[in-house]
């Protein structure tokens, strides 16, 4: 498995922002009107898609982008606090240090991507594309590749949702899934996945 660009999902993949997400669900679905969860007993909706999780708390979806807001702009108040997955800063060194290019395609905000990578590991990261909705990153995934001038069979779009992995197919990219991030990995292996990466050290595998 060797590929020239690994294009990155941030939360959930770089970021170990789960428990920030749990943290403010409820008073997110308050203020859009939606249901809320009981947090104490959470850990079946790692086993829900987007449009399942959706479903489950009667959020329509024209509030999605709202929520969504809200959630970045919460973020940006506490983005300090959020800290990568153990492992992450050492993967991403080890890509760029072996001459694989690095990106971001995240529904988040480049201002908190940014922020929780700090200066050093952004200024690994060559392209930004961020801000879209959970459901529009095929399109910023092909952004990606025409800037950087890559094929779609040398990039990879590593990620912990399923609609991550149908991104990266409408884009004819592969997708790595990964092991640690807000979906189970039960719940991605029904949709189209080249690899599995099952801790942040075998991200070295990008360059192999």
């Amino acid at each position: 498995m060797t590929y020239r660009l690994a294009i990155f999902d941030f939360d959930g993949t770089l970021a170990d922002s789960f428990p920030f997400f749990l943290s403010v669900f409820n008073t997110i679905a308050d203020r859009h009107g939606f249901k809320r969860i009981d947090i104490a007993n959470s850990a079946h909706l790692r086993h829900l898609g987007t449009r399942e999780m959706m479903d489950h708390v009667g959020m329509p979806a024209w509030k999605l982008p709202l929520a969504s807001r809200s959630f970045i702009a919460m973020m940006k108040d506490g983005a300090d606090g959020i800290p990568l997955f153990d492992g992450i800063a050492d993967a991403l060194r080890h890509l760029h240090g072996s001459g694989v290019r690095l990106a971001v395609v995240s529904s988040n905000s480049e201002h908190n991507v940014r922020t929780v990578l700090g200066p050093e590991l952004a200024g690994l990261v060559e392209r930004f594309e961020c801000g879209m909705s959970v459901f529009g990153k095929a399109s910023r995934i092909r952004a990606v590749l025409k800037d950087c001038g890559i094929a779609a069979t040398d990039a990879i779009y590593v990620g912990d949702q399923g609609t991550d992995a149908d991104a990266a197919d409408k884009a004819g990219v592969g997708f790595g899934a990964v092991h640690w991030g807000y979906a189970a990995i039960e719940a991605l292996r029904g949709h189209p996945c080249a690899t599995e990466f099952a801790t942040p050290a075998d991200l070295a595998r990008i360059s192999l």
